[in-house]
C-alpha cells in the first residue's frame, strides 16, 4: 500500500520516561527574598557592631562580635564603604559613615512635635475629659499649636490655635522660663513688666522666682487662674533629641473641675511624646 506523503512526514512520538527514571518537573525553589533579607539582616548586624564603638574597628573584631565569616562580614562592609554607610579608615578598619548620619538628619527635620502629640493628646483628653493644649515658646510668649476640646459644660476652655500668651502667665511658659537662668529671667521681667491679666497673676519678680524654683523641684508648673479667672491648667515639658525643651502639653479645665489625679497621666503623655522625638534615646546615650 503506498504510503501518503502526510504520513511519512510524520515523526514518532517520544514516549513519557517510565518506571523509577520518571520524576514530575518541579519549579525551582523561590529563595531571593529569604537571601535579601538575610543579607539586610546581616548587613544590620554589622551597623549596630560598629555603633556600639566610638573607635574604628578591626574586621576581625567584628566578624568575632558579629558571628560572621570573616569573608562574609568583609564583603558586605566593602558594599557599605560603596554606600558611604561605613568608612573604611585604614586596611581592615571601619566606622560608621557620613550617610548615615545625613539619613538620621532628614529623619529628624521631618520629625515634628505637633504630628508626634496628636495621638496621645486624643489619649489623654479621653482619659481625663478636659481640654488638652499643645503650645511652644516665641520669643516672651507661648503660641498653641494643637489642641483637643472638651465639651463637658458649656465653659468651653480653649485657646485658638495661633492664640498667644504671656510666658509668667501660663503654666506651660512657666516651664520655658524655668529652663532659662537667673539672667534670661530677670531680662524677661524687665522686657515685659510682667503685666497681670487677674488678680491672681504673678507680678513681681522675686514671687515669680520662687514659683519657677518650685516648678524646678516638681517637674511641672502650674497656672491658677492667672491667665484667665475660672481656668486652671497644668503642664509638663517636651523634650527632643538634643534633650531641649522644645513644647510644653498642658490640660485646662475650670477651677472647680481641675484634678491633681491627672499629673501623672499627663507626665507619661509628656513622656511619650518626648520618647517618640528621641529624647530618652540620647539621656540614655
Amino acid at each position: 500500500m503506498p504510503v501518503s506523503p502526510s504520513s511519512a512526514s510524520k515523526k514518532p512520538r517520544a514516549s513519557a520516561p517510565t518506571g523509577s527514571d520518571r520524576r514530575p518537573l518541579l519549579a525551582p525553589p523561590i529563595q531571593a527574598p529569604r537571601l535579601a533579607i538575610q543579607v539586610i539582616e546581616r548587613m544590620m548586624t554589622l551597623l549596630d557592631a560598629l555603633a556600639k564603638k566610638s573607635e574604628p574597628v578591626s574586621l576581625k573584631e567584628l566578624s568575632q562580635s558579629s558571628g560572621l565569616h570573616p569573608s562574609t562580614a568583609h564583603r558586605i562592609l566593602n558594599d557599605l564603604v560603596l554606600a558611604r554607610m561605613v568608612d573604611r579608615t585604614e586596611p581592615g578598619s571601619y566606622q560608621l559613615g557620613m550617610r548615615l548620619l545625613e539619613l538620621g538628619n532628614l529623619v529628624k527635620a521631618r520629625l515634628n512635635v505637633r504630628d508626634a502629640a496628636a495621638g496621645p493628646m486624643r489619649e489623654l483628653h479621653r482619659l481625663t475629659g478636659e481640654t488638652v493644649n499643645l503650645s511652644v515658646r516665641q520669643g516672651d510668649e507661648i503660641v498653641y499649636v494643637e489642641r483637643t476640646v472638651s465639651e463637658r459644660s458649656g465653659m468651653q476652655v480653649v485657646r485658638a490655635i495661633g492664640g498667644r500668651a504671656p510666658l509668667h502667665l501660663t503654666s506651660t511658659g512657666k516651664l520655658f522660663l524655668a529652663n532659662d537662668d537667673t539672667r534670661a529671667v530677670r531680662s524677661y521681667a524687665m522686657r515685659t513688666g510682667l503685666a497681670g491679666h487677674t488678680p491672681n497673676s504673678i507680678t513681681a519678680l522675686n514671687q515669680l522666682e520662687q514659683e519657677l524654683d518650685e516648678v524646678r523641684r516638681l517637674g511641672y508648673a502650674r497656672d491658677n487662674e492667672e491667665l484667665e479667672l475660672g481656668v486652671r491648667c497644668i503642664a509638663a515639658g517636651i523634650r527632643d533629641d538634643s534633650q531641649s525643651l522644645v513644647a510644653g502639653l498642658s490640660i485646662s479645665a475650670p477651677a472647680d473641675r481641675a484634678n491633681d489625679g491627672w499629673l501623672q497621666a499627663l507626665a507619661d503623655t509628656a513622656r511619650t511624646i518626648s520618647s517618640s522625638l528621641g529624647y530618652e534615646r540620647a539621656a540614655e546615650a
